[in-house]
């Protein structure tokens, strides 16, 4: 493909994408496709000549397409916020035309230096303290592909910190602290780094957060069993039910205990925290005092498409003595001068994509008050549905609502009240109905026992009309699972 056929077909995909957004409303949220559909249709080896492109785009059509659920479709509820926008899909194609793969300020001194720019914007944008900037020279932000590695990321920095200082500790006593409403981040850290990992338990009393008498006693257990935990997984917004974990009970526990690290997850919720109203609910004021590293996904509830993975340190020191590897041929007179930032040494990988330029055109094309309205609009349509839920006489909320997540069941209402084991089926045949559509996505979850559905609402295009259409089809699949149930158990109403 020469540059004139790359223009013709580059404005091709324009059109393609363009007439993909007129028409997401009217297409399937999910995908109707059974697994290996794509071996079977596609050849069992690739050509042995190139083939002509536009037999390419048309093969994209027919076979791509059908299996990609949308997850920026304005029905889709399902997992957490997806608020794509079309300046990172630019800022995408911008950065796949210059691949560059920044391992070190000189390997293109701009995509390292954006970054650092970006990264102190949005630091400031969300409220974080002056200490988690790169401009500071002691913390600082970095993007990575996702919250996941960054939590990976902070386990290795803080272990790093924690044997340095306590040298003659093994590894076999090291201990990773999680909750039981962490994500499975948190797990895989373990399994990754060969650590272990506890979870500490956390109640629907308390709202599924963590509080600071649970964590002291485990301490007081595990250092008197000649364990050593060295980190702390909390977290703003949990998966399941958008907890809070009690930061600042957790922060004056810690002061006792100065040598674990606190890293805070707030991977889909951390975005609210550009609008005052929701740093206190986010607790911004306890992240900043107390955290060590923190993390919020800007390819979650951010406005940019995936991967972009907002990290920030405290102390950018423990990140680098970590995971430094420089061989001959990857110095530079910068680097050894400490001049610049060698971001290859933030993360694991060597070579990393240039992902801030996106960043930067959604940040300037939106601006702070855009961020601000956009988070607004899907926290007012997330209460829209959550005062639909408590005003029916059919559902029932499970947890109190968190921000733009609202966690339900199938509820109905008898006298003796059902029990929580016939709930659980009903909730099952419920959601078995509610997944088997393909014009609206949910996700299931379990708290504690209690089999219930999420609804998180975030794409760009979500309107009141589009909840209300759910809410709608809700109750008519809510009405068909409990005659569906009833007929199979024997049960009546």
């Amino acid at each position: 493909m020469d540059i004139e056929q790359f223009r013709r077909a580059g404005h091709e995909a324009i059109d393609r994408i363009c007439e993909y957004y007129y028409t997401l409303q009217d297409r399937p949220v999910t995908a109707r496709v059974e697994p290996g559909y794509l071996r079977r249709a596609l050849p069992s080896e690739a050509p042995q000549t190139g083939e002509n492109f536009d037999l390419i785009t048309q093969d994209y059509e027919k076979y791509i397409m059908p299996g990609l659920t949308l997850w920026h479709h304005p029905s889709f509820f399902a997992y957490f916020p997806t608020g794509s926008t079309f300046e990172a899909v630019l800022g995408d194609l911008y950065s796949g035309s210059v691949p560059n793969p920044g391992f070190n300020w000189s390997a293109s001194p701009a995509s390292t230096e954006l970054e650092t720019v970006v990264m102190d914007w949005a630091a400031k944008m969300l409220g974080l303290d002056s200490s988690f900037r790169n401009c500071a020279n002691v913390g600082g932000g970095v993007i990575q592909t996702t919250a996941s590695e960054a939590a990976l990321v902070a386990v290795v920095a803080a272990r790093s910190r924690y044997t340095k200082q306590h040298p003659d500790v093994s590894s076999e006593k090291l201990l990773i602290y999680i909750t039981t409403q962490t994500h499975s981040l948190g797990k895989k850290a373990g399994l990754v780094l060969g650590l272990n990992v506890r979870a500490l338990e956390v109640t629907v009393e308390d709202n599924f957060a963590l509080r600071g008498d649970t964590l002291r006693r485990a301490l007081e257990d595990d250092c008197a069993a000649g364990l050593h935990p060295f980190i702390l997984i909390g977290t703003v917004g949990t998966t399941s039910s958008g907890a809070v974990d009690c930061l600042g009970e957790i922060g004056l526990v810690l002061e006792d205990y100065p040598f674990i690290w606190l890293h805070v997850d707030a991977a889909w919720a951390g975005i609210a925290m550009v609008c005052p109203e929701y740093r206190d609910v986010c607790a911004l004021g306890d992240i900043n005092k107390y955290g060590d590293s923190f993390c919020t996904n800007f390819h979650k509830w951010g406005l940019v498409n995936f991967d972009c993975s907002g990290f920030w340190v405290r102390d950018r020191a423990s990140l680098i003595d970590a995971l430094d590897v420089t061989p001959e041929f990857l110095r530079t007179k910068h680097g050894d001068a400490g001049t610049v930032i060698d971001y290859r040494n933030w993360h694991f990988g060597l070579g990393r994509k240039f992902r801030s330029l996106k960043l930067w055109f959604v940040l300037r094309s939106f601006g702070v008050e855009g961020f601000q309205r956009y988070i607004r609009e899907t926290v007012k349509l997330g209460n829209m549905f959550a005062s639909l839920i408590r005003e029916s006489t059919e559902f029932a909320l499970v947890t109190p609502p968190s921000l733009a997540l609202t966690v339900f069941r199938l509820e109905p209402r008898a006298s003796p009240p059902v029990p929580l084991a016939k709930l659980n089926e009903l909730n099952r045949v419920f959601y078995a109905r509610v997944s088997a559509r393909s014009d609206i996505a949910f996700t299931q979850t379990d708290l504690s026992g209690t089999f219930c559905v999420r609804m998180a609402v975030g794409a760009t295009r979500t309107s009141e009309d589009h909840v209300k259409h759910a809410y709608e089809i809700l109750c008519l699949e809510g009405k068909a699972a409990l005659e569906e149930w009833q007929c199979a158990t024997g049960e009546v109403q």
